[in-house]
């Protein structure tokens, strides 16, 4: 009887009894003697939507915060990655690179990181299947990811992206999963959508959505900027630093100012070539100003679906404007420019923004909340309208770029990065204080209700992604180690999600 009252849905308010199927979201994963240790060791599981060889935010930056944060010996970290099928790894990978199995893509992973670190990262790599979606140019998961991360070690969850994670997340609650879930928000996905068909209405929807999700399956959000969207329990903070390698092409360029030895080249721009990643606005800004910017030319670097477009919108400017494909930043192709121009305002954090201060040039972008962590820099020259782009761009090619500074130059780094992320999710403090999330449905007094509410929300989500889950794929479960699903079921169209 005791065991029948607790599977009931919201006891009281529905007497309903609770589905077999749902009783798995209210149960606490068995971590006998776990909190004995707790103090010793931190278990950190980072879990993100994009992995190398797709040179993506969401694939560089979570690798390196678990490099960083493994380096600490009180903490053992595992980063969790999409495994995709040959498929898709042939759409969206660059240069017809595949992988067989994800012990070859953990190898390329790890040379990756190693070259640009140049240290050896203690951390545990694990996968989880998912697809490409076409539509929305990106990564879904496609099983229960939680169960990816043993009982054992669930002790604290990093989502990077976690609308993104929870949107179609069919399975346990992170929360009672986890001792702590932080969401790390990446993208400002209102802008992105509100630029598409009946993008308004569809922003408002998403934009509750988001807040819903969110706030359900995390405990603390870091936003990166004030560019995102405000969800609960969030605070602003610029947790991502840049690739080493940068940072001593900055050096090297330092030491060639002040041997008076630095010589220039021109303007630039590096991104995906899409128009929504900014040159929707810079081929706006070249052609209302082109009178202005006598003399200026400005190369082009990237790759992607908008490609043909967008030279074909350049090569009707009378400025010189010269399209190429994508390549490395880091590439000695790009040492020797001066100014970086990214006048995009859908990033939360441009990453390319802060490769380009690493390597002391100066960079010119709009006043925007996704830049206000870059005006700390002195090279960093922001603009309100077009005849302040002007401005800005025909000073900057005049003037010499500031050497960084050492307090600089930590500020971009990864180690900073990290100091940051462990002060904002607060890991080294409240932490050790959580609990998970309990499991049982009659709690007295005035929590009774919202935990209700919340188990109210949990079950309703699990059983709308239930209606859009995807078929698992045998083999993919296989290939990642999991145990396939034994439940038969019908998996209708998925379709529209897709």
């Amino acid at each position: 009887m005791a065991d029948q009252q607790e599977k009931t849905f919201l006891g009281s308010l529905f007497k309903l009894p609770l589905p077999a199927a749902l009783s798995s979201l209210f149960k606490e994963s068995d971590t006998t003697d776990f909190h004995e240790c707790m103090d010793k060791k931190r278990f950190v599981a980072i879990f993100t939507t994009a992995s190398l060889p797709w040179l993506t935010g969401t694939a560089v930056n979570p690798l390196f915060r678990a490099a960083y944060l493994a380096k600490a010996d009180d903490r053992k970290v595992t980063l969790v990655l999409p495994w995709l099928k040959k498929q898709d790894q042939e759409h969206l990978f660059p240069r017809n690179i595949t992988f067989k199995s994800p012990q070859e893509q953990e190898e390329y992973i790890r040379h990756w990181l190693e070259e640009r670190t140049g240290f050896n990262s203690d951390f545990a790599i694990r996968f989880y299947p998912a697809r490409f979606s076409v539509h929305k140019r990106s990564i879904i998961a496609v099983a229960d990811i939680t169960e990816v991360i043993p009982d054992e070690e669930a002790d604290i969850a990093v989502l990077e992206e976690p609308e993104h994670l929870t949107w179609y997340h069919h399975g346990k609650r992170w929360k009672m999963k986890f001792q702590l879930v932080i969401g790390i928000v990446h993208t400002n996905y209102l802008e992105y959508v509100r630029r598409e068909k009946n993008g308004q209405v569809a922003a408002f929807l998403l934009k509750h959505f988001n807040r819903w999700v969110v706030s359900l399956y995390c405990h603390r959000v870091i936003r990166l900027s004030a560019a995102t969207q405000e969800l609960p329990r969030s605070v602003i903070c610029n947790v991502h630093g840049v690739n080493p390698k940068f940072l001593d092409i900055g050096m090297k360029k330092r030491e060639q100012q002040w041997n008076g030895d630095q010589a220039f080249k021109g303007v630039y721009y590096i991104g995906k070539m899409l128009w929504s990643k900014g040159y929707r606005e810079l081929i706006e800004l070249l052609y209302d100003h082109q009178e202005d910017l006598t003399g200026l030319e400005i190369d082009l670097y990237g790759s992607g679906e908008d490609s043909q477009e967008i030279g074909d919108a350049a090569n009707e400017l009378d400025i010189p404007v010269n399209v190429h494909p994508g390549r490395d930043h880091a590439d000695p192709q790009f040492h020797d420019y001066k100014v970086f121009i990214n006048p995009s305002t859908t990033d939360v954090v441009c990453t390319t923004t802060a490769e380009a201060l690493a390597m002391g040039k100066i960079v010119i972008c709009a006043n925007h909340p996704s830049n206000e962590f870059f005006k700390q820099f002195p090279n960093c020259r922001t603009y309100n309208d077009g005849e302040e782009f002007v401005e800005q761009t025909l000073k900057a090619l005049k003037d010499q770029p500031s050497p960084l500074t050492d307090a600089q130059r930590h500020e971009l780094s990864w180690e900073a990065a990290t100091e940051r992320f462990l002060k904002a999710a607060q890991l080294n403090s409240v932490a050790k204080k959580l609990k998970k999330t309990s499991s049982k449905l009659f709690i007295p007094g005035s929590l009774s209700f919202s935990r209700n509410f919340e188990d109210a929300s949990a079950i309703f989500h699990y059983m709308g992604t239930g209606l859009v889950a995807h078929k698992p794929d045998e083999e993919q479960y296989r290939e990642v180690g999991l145990s396939v699903p034994v439940k038969k079921r019908s998996y209708p169209s998925r379709k529209w999600a897709f």
